[in-house]
Order: structure tokens, then sequence, then C-alpha cells
């Protein structure tokens, strides 16, 4: 599944703002087996439609799954129609302003590890292996750089030189943390992403500056 776009995930994170529909979620999330519209509203003292309403707006924005499935004991002709029940969705929906990826990191150190312990490569040449070809990925299945760089949470602003500043750092906080490391792999998962869209008219480099990105991309 596509990561889910900032506007997506705004959306889904306002959606709980109603009182109402924050209680049907909590309701849903707590429950040990799929709740139906009946018994949300029983147990919330709200009619059914409310109940209905709120927890398909509640589906439309991913934070619910639902399945169709008939009561215990009930099938055949005569059992009526299956209900419709909801359960918590799997995944998480994430916001943060400006915007901010830790996972990413997390995901590729993780991966790195592993394969450091299974193998016993080098962890860091796994680390920035794992960074380009993750970055690789990313910028094929994009519709161009910028664009990918956008989605990507950089912020990205090409000067009349032709160079791309990116003015967000996905990982600010590790970056001012751990400098090296993770502006090591920025510039991994940068180079790969830009090989990746195939744009030829820039290469990423290590450029660090006040309020902006540590990666650079400089006319090629």
């Amino acid at each position: 599944m596509a990561p889910r776009s900032l506007p997506d995930r705004l959306a889904a994170v306002a959606a709980l703002g109603d009182p109402v529909r924050r209680a049907v979620f909590d309701l849903v999330a707590r429950a040990d087996e799929p709740l139906g519209r009946d018994a949300t509203a029983e147990a919330l003292g709200i009619s059914r439609r409310i109940a209905a309403l709120h927890l398909d707006r509640l589906a439309e924005q991913g934070l619910l799954e639902f399945e169709f499935r008939r009561p215990p004991g009930r099938g055949g002709p005569g059992a009526g129609r299956p209900a419709k029940l909801y359960r918590r969705a799997g995944d998480e929906v994430a916001v943060s302003v400006p915007e901010r990826h830790y996972d990413v990191v997390g995901e590729l150190l993780a991966a790195a590890v592993s394969e450091s312990i299974g193998t016993g490569a080098d962890v860091q040449e796994v680390l920035h292996r794992t960074a380009y070809d993750s970055g690789l990925e990313t910028g094929t299945r994009a519709t161009g750089l910028e664009s990918a760089l956008a989605e990507a949470g950089y912020e990205p602003r090409r000067d009349p030189s032709g160079a791309v500043d990116l003015h967000n750092c996905p990982f600010h906080r590790l970056a001012r943390r751990y400098t090296d490391l993770v502006c090591g792999v920025n510039l991994d998962l940068l180079r790969g992403l830009t090989d990746g869209t195939g744009d030829l008219s820039v290469r990423p480099v290590l450029d660090p500056r006040p309020g902006r990105c540590c990666v650079r991309l400089e006319p090629a």
C-alpha cells in the first residue's frame, strides 16, 4: 500500500475532532470483537442512524475496517442480511508539522542490522546500500523528482541555477543527534531516489546549512 499523503492523514485525524465520533472510535478500538451499528448505538446511547454515520465516516478515513458477517448460529435461507461489523484498522495514522518520517530511518536501521546479523556483513555498508535501494524503489514509482521529494516531506524548491534546495529535513531530530550517521543515510536515500526518477539534471551532495536539509541537489 502506498504511503498516505499529508492531506489524507490530516483529514483522518480531523475526523476524530467530533466528540461523538471519537467516542465511537474509542468504543470500537477497545472492543474484543468487531462491533455492529446496533451494538455501537446501544453502548453510547445514540440512534442507530447516528452510529452508522460515524462508523462509515471513520471507515472512509481508514481509521476503521469492516466486514459483513452473520451472527453465530444464523445461516442459510431466512437468516437475513449479514451485519456490517467494524474494527480498528491495523495501519497507524501519524501527523507532524513540519513533516517528519522517523519511521523511515527506523526501518532502514532494522533491515540493515537484521541482514548484518544474518550474513556477517558490515552493518554500515549494508545500511548505506539499503538506503540507496529504498530510495531507488521510491524514485522508480514516482512521476518525477520534485513530486517524489515533496511527497517524502523534503519541501523542494528549485532555484534559477537549477539546484534543488530541500527546506525541510524529515529526520530533523535524529540528524541533530546523530549527524554523520543520519545525514549519510539521507544522502544515499536521495541518491537512490534521484537515480530512480531518471533525472540527470542534478546530483545529491552533502551541504548542511541552517534551516535546510543536510543534502542539496546541485546541477549535474
